[in-house]
């Protein structure tokens, strides 16, 4: 009865130390906060302006400054097409970064997760305006964030801008237009030239599979859409296609087809078709390449081999990188860890080359 008694203790003990560590350890990132900025009287590059427009953002930890002020912890983290900040803070990204001890400890580092304009918690068409939503564009994303952070939340410099998607293009636009206002820059998954090409090709068919839908109604329309969003958002789905995991993942008819029907019925139920449509059109007239030159920050930009947004035969990113005086490209090669134009999100892959940046990049 003793050895019983003392195993049970013995366990009871471990359980409860493993207990009191994952608790210590979750205790020592801090929890996130939520807020919203509201920039008064905002003019777009169009023209158009809005008396009020909104800006959700999401935090981690706090910002610290050196002795003149300034602000030395801060990161930026950008979202893609259709995103949110809180897409950050899953397991794949967040548990790799923001822990303790890790490359971007929250209790080290002030991390801001905002959602661009058109996107999550931010103004967009959905709210009301329909079409008559101001037709931004990523300048106008950019300009927006400046105010959220100088405006907003007392922000004067940040540390690093990491960008996934239209966030990596949101990077160079960042990187041109402030030049002096971060140590650092780590654009994923994007080319810094204007979308021309298959990628132009294949968001002006879901753009216009939304516009040819009679149901859209020239935005006004009562229901969603869902000819034209289903052929859009299917689109999609084969430009974020990864052929090695999915093959893997789905290896059969069956397999794959439950797949796309289980993802259908969650995807249509949560997009509008006017958010949709302007989010990708925001990046009509985007193209860094001409002023790439003015980038002053340390840049590790980072595509993956089995990107078909991105592919790496065009040598887009190669050439373009060389404009960026203290720039460097990273090509991942196609592995079972690879996600095609996902894998920005899967930190694991990458981080090693997050850390070089923030080594380099310090002052």
């Amino acid at each position: 009865m003793s050895q019983l008694f003392l195993r049970l203790v013995c366990s009871f003990v471990v359980v409860l130390f493993q207990t009191l560590s994952a608790s210590a350890q979750q205790a020592a990132v801090p929890a996130t906060t939520e807020g919203d900025y509201v920039a008064k009287n905002f003019k777009f590059r169009s023209g158009e302006s809005l008396p009020e427009l909104r800006l959700h953002y999401t935090t981690l930890g706090k910002p610290a400054r050196d002795a003149q002020g300034r602000v030395t912890n801060v990161v930026l983290i950008l979202h893609g097409t259709g995103g949110t900040g809180h897409q950050f803070l899953q397991p794949v990204f967040a548990g790799e970064l923001f822990g303790p001890g890790q490359l971007l400890d929250a209790t080290r580092y002030y991390i801001i997760l905002p959602d661009g304009i058109g996107h999550g918690k931010s103004s967009k068409p959905s709210d009301g305006m329909h079409a008559r939503f101001p037709q931004y564009d990523y300048d106008d994303m950019v300009a927006a964030h400046h105010l959220l952070l100088t405006e907003g939340l007392g922000v004067n410099h940040l540390r690093l801008i990491l960008g996934t998607s239209m966030g990596c293009m949101h990077s160079f636009v960042w990187g041109e237009t402030y030049p002096d206002f971060m140590d650092a820059l780590m654009p994923l998954a994007c080319n810094a030239v204007q979308i021309a090409g298959r990628n132009r090709e294949w968001r002006k068919l879901a753009m216009d599979a939304i516009r040819n839908d009679p149901a859209w109604k020239g935005g006004e329309y009562a229901t969603q859409p869902l000819q034209g969003l289903r052929t859009a958002i299917s689109l999609q789905i084969i430009a974020g296609s990864a052929p090695l995991w999915q093959q893997k993942l789905w290896p059969t008819r069956e397999a794959t087809d439950k797949s796309l029907d289980d993802y259908f019925k969650s995807r249509l139920a949560a997009v509008d078709a006017n958010d949709y449509l302007y989010a990708f059109n925001a990046s009509r007239n985007y193209d860094p390449s001409p002023q790439l030159e003015k980038i002053t920050a340390r840049v590790m930009y980072i595509n993956s081999a089995d990107d078909f947004i991105n592919p790496p035969e065009l040598g887009i990113a190669e050439r373009e990188i060389k404009k960026v005086k203290n720039g460097r490209f990273v090509l991942l090669p196609i592995s079972d860890e690879t996600r095609g134009h996902g894998t920005h999100t899967r930190a694991a892959i990458w981080k090693q080359y997050l850390a070089e940046l923030l080594e380099r990049s310090a002052h």
